[in-house]
């Protein structure tokens, strides 16, 4: 995964979730707008996360607290809760 480049500015977190709690529009395909790039910081536990942009190479991750997903701006990509955990999602911009 690329790091987030360091001219980039964190500017909001989501809430925290847990495999309870996230939304469901974040288990769909969805992408961040143009500019913007995430972070998927696990808190416990652990979260697949998976690119899916055609324009991309496929890959697929699974985060812990040692590996956070940085998300690309406007890369399509979706989460797959695989046991209990807690995560929030950092933006950049």
């Amino acid at each position: 995964m690329k790091p987030i480049p360091a001219a980039i500015r964190h500017y909001r977190s989501s809430p925290e979730f847990n495999q309870d709690s996230v939304p469901t529009a974040l288990l769909r395909d969805h992408a961040t707008a143009d500019g913007v790039w995430a972070s998927v910081v696990v808190l416990e536990g652990s979260v697949r996360y998976a690119v899916t942009d055609a324009g991309a190479e496929r890959a697929d991750y699974l985060l812990t607290p040692a590996l956070s997903g940085t998300v690309l701006p406007r890369q399509v990509h979706h989460l797959e809760i695989v046991g209990p955990v807690r995560f929030r999602v950092d933006f950049y911009r």
